[in-house]
């Protein structure tokens, strides 16, 4: 059997000397491998661990049940969100009602781009939305994850460098490995029939899709919230409110 990852996280009641050592030595007996380890919000611990043996962690399960000092949260094959915990020392905020929107401020991009460079790491057709005020980060945001999912990145519409539009790709760009970067207010605002051409074109595509203002693409084009994968709010404070009507309001006079 090939070795498989395991996610596992605990809270602990008393914190006494030793705990971890005892945990590790029985980690250490049945041959289960810690890959990572971190605390997780307040007294909980999450580890990331490597076994070839599934009967294993199911064994590890039922004997940490025994040990009165935790309480095992989570023993599971982790999600993205279990990795990001561990390596960051808390989870990522998400929304009660919807579970696909992640959410994210300005001081918290090194988990953002960690974040998207994992989610850009898998292949085929993903289309991921990103709201936030103007000049909070959200370009550059996806831009470093890009970089870190050893990605190329293609401006579709933008207005970091002026406006752009494009209204055609090279054959070196309309590559299924690139990260399209598109902004929701030019492609639909602020463009043309040649534009929404190559736009139907790239959306249609196995690849990766960000969505810059994903709240106006839905509102002036024919897609959905529910073609979105994932959905990222970006604030520069969490009670910051994302308000369309005053970066919108210069568009409606093209």
């Amino acid at each position: 059997m090939e070795f498989k990852q395991w996610y596992m996280e605990y809270k602990i009641h008393k914190n006494r000397p030793g705990l971890l050592g005892d945990i590790a030595s029985l980690l250490g007996m049945l041959e289960v491998n810690i890959l990572t380890i971190n605390g997780v919000e307040n007294r909980t611990r999450g580890m990331l661990l490597q076994t070839n043996d599934d009967e294993k962690i199911e064994i590890l399960g039922r004997m940490l049940e025994k040990v009165d000092n935790i309480t095992v949260l989570k023993l599971r094959e982790p999600k993205l969100v279990d990795i990001l915990a561990v390596r960051h020392g808390r989870y990522i905020e998400r929304d009660s009602d919807d579970r696909k929107t992640f959410r994210f401020t300005r001081d918290e991009l090194g988990m953002l781009v960690d974040f998207l460079g994992e989610v850009f790491k898998r292949e085929g057709n993903q289309l991921i939305g990103l709201r936030g005020m103007p000049r909070v980060g959200k370009t550059e945001s996806i831009i470093a994850g890009s970089v870190c999912s050893n990605k190329r990145w293609t401006f579709v519409s933008s207005t970091l460098l002026r406006q752009t539009v494009r209204s055609q790709l090279s054959e070196e760009e309309m590559t299924p490995n690139n990260i399209f970067i598109i902004d929701g207010i030019v492609s639909t605002i602020r463009s043309n029939e040649k534009h929404h051409a190559l736009l139907h074109e790239i959306m249609a595509m196995p690849s990766t899709k960000v969505i810059e203002h994903p709240d106006i693409f839905v509102k002036e084009s024919s897609f959905e919230y529910s073609d979105f994968d994932y959905i990222i709010e970006l604030r520069n404070t969490p009670d910051e409110e994302i308000s369309y009507e005053k970066f919108t309001m210069g568009y409606d006079d093209f």
